[in-house]
Parts: C-alpha cells; structure tokens; sequence
C-alpha cells in the first residue's frame, strides 16, 4: 500500500494499481477539465475522483458528488442548476445549485450514463462555454470547475445504442481512468482484505485477524462481481455475526461456495458431521479429488492442469504442497 499524502489511498500492490496512482498523480496536477473515470460497480469510482481533487491545485476548495441516478430527472436540474424564485411550484426563493457549489473545486457526477437526453444536453453546453442558468434565470453565471463523470458502462457501447449523445461523450472522453477490477489484481486481494479487517476489528470491537487456508484458496480463485465493495461488506458481516480470530469456510455465504465448486449443488457431495474439522477435511478431501483428476486429463503435467483449473502453476504446486499432493511435474 503506498498512501497519498491526502489521507486517501489505492490499497494494492499489483502493477496495475501502481500505473493508476501514478496516472491519477499526473491527472490531478494536469490542467484537465473533463476526467472520464470507467470501473465496475465497486472498484472505487468516488475514492479516485477524490483523490484527483485532493492532488490538484483545486483541493482548498469544494469537493461536491452527485449520483446522476439517485436524483428524479425532474429534480435534477435545481439541484445542479440551482432556481429563481418562482421559478416553479414551490420555489419561494432564490436557490444556488451544486455547479456554484463547487466553483474553484470539483464536481463529481457518478453514474453520468444515468442522465436523460434533455440534461445531457444541459451538462454538455455546460462544459463548452463554463456558463449556465438557474432555471426561471435570464443571466448566465461563469464558473471555474472541473468535472470528473464516472460510469460503470463501457460509454462507446451507450453511444452506439443510441442512449447517450455521441458529442458528450467525446467532450468526457479527453481523459479517461480506468480502474481494474479486483479478480484481476492478484493477490491485492488479501491486502484489501487484511485493511478491512483491521478497520472493522477496531470499529466493531471483534477478534478475526487471520484467514483459514481454505479461505485464501477461494478468494483467490472467487471473481468477485461486487469488487473491493463485496469483498468489504463480507469481510464487515463476518466480524459483526462470527466469533474467533480467524475466517473460516462456513462464515463464507453458499453463492460464494457455490461458484467456486465448494457448495453442495455444485459437484461436490460434502458428509453432514458433528466432529469438529469435518467440513475442512470433506473440503480438502474435494480439492484433492479435483487436482488429481485434472492432473489424470492433463497426463501429468502440472503446467496443463494448471491451465485447466484456471490458476498458475505457482498456484498449484502451493496448493499440492498443502494438500501434501507430491509427484513429478512432467510439464
């Protein structure tokens, strides 16, 4: 982990993270109006717009986020336009919007694919000539704000689909972020979620520190569709429900274990047993039935079943040597 001066910071040591902090240092001291930022739903989207502002020049001044689909589209306009007095039904005064808010500074717009056709409009004139209207106003107010949009769809893909206008895209587009998701940052993973861990152990007053053999296996080979969010929600419900220093298989939720193999329904027929250590060795005794049979198709060569069962071959020879699987590699 190399943290930012600002507090905030991209927890990993995978070489993607590393280009993203840099590119993020390089963003945030350019001169750049527009940031694009792409990531899955739970890969940080709101932490690197953060950090982008509190790198920048722009950091005395106001950070203001707005989730584009949290907002009715009715609403929208007011709240990043701001209103006149009278402006509609219900505007019994003047009322500055999110835009003036955060004049000097940043505004981050998430979800930015959210916005309907009439706003995106609004948002592209916005970032053309840095002038807009309070609704029900007839003088333009100038505004000095970067505006960094983030989206979980790849916005190209919208583009051609006909929902989200060509010429706006190509305005967002003029820097782009993209942040990896967490099945592809190695073993980023365990630092996550040895952070997590420490955090929820001091917040919540619980005990668990370690992880069970087994369990490193599955978050390794588990792709993670909630990102870093998933992951530190799982690890939060573990440390609030379970007791004990260390995360067992059975504190995992079935669909976890379901979509690495390890739940029953999904190949692999587990004993019911009250004697303490059942579940670990009905689970040890599968993956060794699941190594030596790729290793059968594979004709012995550990390089091949490797590839078969989706790790590394670095990966495999661990898991044999904690299986205590021996044998030759042909490979």
């Amino acid at each position: 982990m190399m943290p930012s001066s600002t507090g905030l910071s991209l927890i990993g040591e995978h070489p993607s993270i590393a280009a993203l902090r840099e590119l993020i240092t390089r963003v945030a001291r350019s001169k750049a109006q527009t940031v694009l930022i792409y990531g899955e739903t739970g890969t940080g989207k709101g932490l690197v717009a953060r950090m982008i502002h509190q790198l920048s020049t722009r950091a005395a001044a106001e950070f203001i986020d707005i989730n584009c689909a949290a907002i009715p589209a009715q609403l929208l306009e007011s709240e990043l336009f701001g209103h006149e007095r009278g402006a509609f039904t219900g505007a019994v005064g003047q009322k500055a919007g999110l835009i003036e808010a955060a004049n000097g500074g940043t505004l981050f717009l998430d979800e930015v694919r959210e916005l309907d056709p009439v706003m995106q409009a609004k948002i592209l004139t916005l970032l053309d000539n840095r002038r807009f209207r309070r609704v029900g106003a007839v003088k333009p107010i100038h505004v000095d704000v970067r505006f960094i949009a983030a989206t979980n769809k790849i916005l190209l893909g919208e583009v051609n689909a006909g929902h989200f206008r060509d010429d706006l895209y190509y305005r967002l587009q003029v820097i782009a972020v993209n942040i990896p998701p967490l099945r592809e940052r190695g073993d980023d993973v365990f630092l996550l979620a040895e952070h997590a861990l420490a955090s929820y152990n001091a917040s919540h007053g619980s005990r668990m520190r370690h992880f069970a053999p087994e369990v490193e296996d599955i978050f390794r080979r588990y792709r993670w569709p909630g990102n870093v969010r998933e992951l530190e929600n799982l690890l939060e419900r573990i440390c609030l429900l379970e007791d004990g220093e260390r995360i067992e298989v059975a504190h995992l939720p079935q669909r976890i274990l379901r979509e690495v193999g390890l739940a029953p329904g999904a190949g692999m027929a587990v004993a019911a047993s009250p004697a303490p250590g059942g579940y670990h060795q009905a689970t040890a005794r599968f993956q060794r039935e699941l190594i030596a049979a790729a290793l059968r198709a594979a004709g012995g060569q550990v390089g091949v079943a490797a590839q078969g069962l989706g790790l590394s071959r670095h990966a495999l020879r661990h898991q044999m040597a904690r299986l205590d699987m021996g044998g030759p590699d042909q490979a």
